[in-house]
């Protein structure tokens, strides 16, 4: 019955005018922003982060989820109509969504994208409601050794899911954790690696990262992309709607890719990245009927699988950030720095001193997920346009955006110098392969890990067996040390690179 309170509690929060018009306005300047080709939800919320400070923490965070989710929608009618993923759980639409776009069928394949996403978010909506309490009342048991602990394990985590190398990963990695040194030491007060530079006593901005590796970064390396390389299938969006054999089709690959992108969305790292390959492979392994177009060719469940796999995902990595105040992801560390820019501090205590705000942002969720299906199936015509604009008229516009943004953080013009120099780092890592969202959590969980390991010792003496010596520190320890070992052999590696190998 509490369950049910709280909901009631929630939803009374998020069905307030002014709540409604914010969640509207995230999931169409999400959706506006996420279609376009390459410019996915990190880099959406991290260019629209700066929107949001004027207004009230929970309209806030509804405004920053309806955002996520309208990127993540726009990055499948990417991936279908363009042939470029939106973002990176896009990649594999793009396989089977762009056929069906090529034989005339993109409506069905839209269409399959956004029903599944919507069944599949409702669910991951429902799971973190009704995990949230328990796991909430666990983490209230978390002393300074246990958050440690668990950071190191969320690093780790994040450098085991990421795609492509291990070593670029744990490279990202490391790079975060030195740049989130920058500052001012908290006990001593000395300033350290600021160079003597003034602006960087109290650190380099979380803005100014997050808008110039993945917002500027992902600019340049789109404008070097020839426009000839872009097909856009505009004129072949006629019939929306699937037909009874395309749903008998998708309802198993709906149900399985929600089940699997709830479990693995819980993970660090990228949960929501790796359950949409996982659900494709899953999706490969079950043999066709007969009659039913090859994988690869235009195969429906291709696309209602993975969306589904990639929303249920996006919505359980809320519970480790809601829950114990560690962001499992690149999304779920921008929604820390916008909690924390609003003097919230994530964890646990989030559910018990703000349930406005805790219970208003998850029934917020649903109706996310059904203003994204109300206004986005019959709006598909806009979005196309919106798709043939010429980059050379639309990415001015989203630097300028950007740089007053950044600018009106601090109304300092070092911000906008610090994002240019990021975005050019961020171009660097693209050409090299390295994935920035690695970076961004070493940024974010780095300080983090240093206060704690500091309480940590400073309450045992200088004395490390302490991170050993409590139950539930000694368990997250060993569980990183399995994932270390278990990655580290052969035949793990190998199965691992497969994972991530969309033909």
């Amino acid at each position: 019955m509490e369950l049910f309170d709280n909901l009631a509690l929630g939803f009374g929060v998020a069905f307030t005018f002014q709540n409604l018009i914010y969640a509207l306005v995230g999931c169409l300047l999400g959706t506006l922003i996420g279609v376009l080709p390459g410019i996915g939800p990190v880099a959406t919320i991290a260019m629209l982060l700066p929107a949001t400070y004027a207004l009230p923490p929970v309209s806030a965070l509804i405004m920053l989820a309806g955002i996520y989710y309208g990127a993540q929608y726009g990055g499948s009618t990417t991936a279908i109509l363009v042939n470029l993923p939106g973002e990176s759980s896009s990649v594999v639409t793009v396989i089977d969504g762009y056929q069906m776009a090529r034989k005339g069928r993109a409506g069905p394949a839209l269409a399959a994208a956004g029903l599944g996403s919507f069944f599949a978010g409702c669910v991951g909506t429902l799971i973190l409601a009704g995990f949230a309490a328990p796991l909430t009342e666990l983490a209230f048991k978390f002393g300074p050794a246990e958050y440690f602990s668990l950071m190191v394990l969320g690093l780790i985590g994040a450098v085991v899911l990421a795609s492509g190398s291990l070593i670029k990963a744990i490279g990202m990695i490391m790079v975060g954790l030195l740049l989130g040194l920058v500052g001012t030491d908290v006990n001593s007060g000395v300033a350290r690696y600021s160079f003597d530079i003034p602006e960087l006593t109290d650190g380099i901005g979380f803005i100014a990262i997050a808008m110039g590796v993945f917002g500027y970064g992902e600019i340049i390396s789109n404008l070097a992309k020839p426009d000839e390389e872009r097909e856009v299938f505009t004129a072949n969006v006629q019939g929306l709607w699937p037909t009874r054999e395309d749903f008998k089709a998708m309802l198993p690959a709906v149900m399985r890719g929600t089940a699997l992108g709830s479990a693995l969305g819980i993970l660090p790292g990228g949960g929501a990245l790796l359950s949409a390959f996982a659900s494709y492979t899953l999706e490969k392994k079950i043999s066709l009927k007969k009659g039913e177009i090859p994988f690869g060719q235009g195969n429906i469940r291709g696309v209602a699988g993975p969306e589904s796999a990639n929303n249920a995902g996006a919505q359980t990595s809320f519970i480790p950030l809601l829950t114990l105040g560690i962001p499992p992801n690149a999304v779920m560390a921008l929604m820390v720095g916008a909690m924390t820019i609003h003097n919230i501090q994530p964890g646990p205590q989030v559910m018990t001193s703000n349930p406005e705000l805790f219970w208003g942002l998850i029934a917020s969720m649903w109706i996310g997920n059904l203003m994204l299906i109300v206004l986005n199936l019959p709006m598909i015509g806009i979005w196309i346009k919106l798709l043939t604009i010429p980059y050379r008229w639309l990415f001015p516009a989203i630097v300028l955006f950007c740089a007053i943004g950044v600018y009106s953080e601090n109304n300092n013009t070092f911000d906008v110098w610090m994002v240019g120099i990021f975005g050019i780092v961020g171009y660097a890592f693209y050409k090299l392969g390295c994935e920035p969202a690695p970076l961004l959590l070493g940024f974010i969980l780095g300080p983090m890990m240093e206060e704690n390991l500091r309480r940590t010792l400073l309450l045992s003496r200088g004395d490390w067996s302490v991170l050993l010596s409590r139950p539930i520190s000694a368990s997250l320890l060993a569980i990183t040390l399995l994932l270390i070992i278990i990655v580290t052999l052969p035949a793990i590696k190998a199965k691992r690179e497969d994972v991530f190998v969309e033909d």
